[in-house]
């Protein structure tokens, strides 16, 4: 047992709110632009299934709920990946009762599930709803065909707006949509239609990211081959900037410089919570935590977090103890991307005196205690936050 993470959970503040994402590594296929910690069935073998993984994760479930007694009610849940929806309703409901058996779930938690469109079908929507889960993520990217052959995308260009329907049809109020904007090959009128087909689904919130070649991907190979170029920084502000303005004009906004929702109740509580530093759990090879300024994370490989979980140990690779210096750069770090805004008040007199500097650059602006960035401000968002930091 890491001692840190023991105290961190036992001087946890009970009136912070908690959440928990839980980690699904699999997927059919691995997409060229993807470097998170998931697995195809040909790269584990037999060294890994779904049923021991659920199984590690029931056990991890339970050591959670025993370090972090007394417990507390659980705000949000997010089941992510990977490609939860491998799994089917049965399986996901499935997970959630293992949720339940070691948690009390708050009465009005946010439940969340990605899903890839092609793993989706009404009957999926429907026994999730019967589950228990408010909330739909659809992995999107775009609607442009050739688009989606270079990311590696499985699903045909109209399948994940005729699930964002699917879903809106079996009961769910929430669901949101993907786009990756940037790709190699993408055009003004190829992000135009995706934002029509977005439009057209009637969803109520948007995440929208940039696309990152990531060392090690299959995209960054063929970048590096010279098979295509390189996102370009300029194409992808303007890009940017059309999906904010078209959003905006269809009665979205934004309130993270990635996501937009049509009202506060379409905003992600599970993601806010890790933009405002609540306490989190994450379960399952690979996945973070954060109790009480203690962050560690899972070693990734399922076979190694299947067998710790079953030695009774704690899956942990390495943890880390969050000094107050590293606590106040997140804190200028997350709430400086939130439409909230940063507070004045965690700002020593220099980091004030620079974002006050930003404002008269037009980066930021000032709304009672707090600096918000400006339309021209999300575009430089890192390079804003750099310079309030460090100058």
């Amino acid at each position: 047992m890491d001692p840190a993470i023991a105290r961190a959970c036992a001087s946890a503040d009970r009136s912070v709110p908690f959440g928990l994402y839980l980690h699904v590594p699999f997927c059919a296929t691995r997409c060229g632009y993807c470097d998170f910690n998931t697995y195809t069935a040909g790269e584990l073998g037999s060294a890994s299934s779904p049923e021991t993984w659920h199984n590690a994760v029931a056990a991890e479930l339970e050591a959670a709920s025993t370090l972090l007694r007394p417990a507390r009610p659980v705000s949000s849940i997010f089941v992510g990946g990977g490609t939860p929806s491998l799994l089917g309703a049965s399986g996901l409901g499935r997970l959630l009762d293992r949720v339940r058996d070691n948690f009390e779930i708050a009465d009005d938690a946010e439940i969340t599930t990605e899903s890839n469109p092609e793993s989706t079908s009404p009957e999926f929507f429907d026994g999730l709803r019967a589950a228990g889960f408010t909330r739909i993520s659809l992995g999107m990217q775009s609607a442009a065909a050739h688009v989606l052959a270079v990311l590696d995308r499985t699903h045909t260009p109209g399948r994940a707006v005729a699930a964002a329907r699917e879903a809106r049809a079996a009961g769910f109020a929430h669901v949101n949509l993907d786009l990756i904007y940037g790709t190699p090959g993408e055009s003004d009128a190829d992000l135009h239609a995706s934002i029509d087909a977005v439009l057209a689904a009637d969803v109520d919130h948007v995440s929208a990211y940039a696309l990152i070649v990531e060392d090690g991907t299959a995209l960054a190979r063929r970048i590096r081959r010279g098979e295509m170029p390189a996102p370009d920084d300029d194409v992808l502000a303007d890009r940017y900037r059309i999906l904010d303005r078209r959003l905006t004009d269809a009665g979205f906004s934004w309130y993270e410089v990635s996501n937009w929702a049509r009202s506060a109740a379409g905003e992600c509580r599970h993601n806010l919570a890790y933009w405002r530093s609540h306490d989190w759990w994450g379960i399952g090879p690979g996945a973070h935590s954060h109790v009480n300024g203690v962050r560690w994370w899972n070693v990734k490989h399922p076979a190694r977090y299947a067998d710790a979980l079953g030695g009774r140990r704690l899956p942990s690779a390495e943890s880390e103890i969050l000094a107050d210096a590293d606590r106040h750069v997140e804190t200028v770090m997350l709430t400086t991307r939130c439409r909230d805004g940063l507070p004045q008040t965690a700002l020593d007199d220099a980091e004030d005196r620079r974002a006050a500097d930003l404002c008269g650059e037009g980066l930021l602006i000032r709304r009672d205690d707090d600096y918000v960035l400006t339309d021209a401000g999300r575009l430089l968002a890192d390079g804003v936050i750099r310079r309030i930091l460090w100058d």
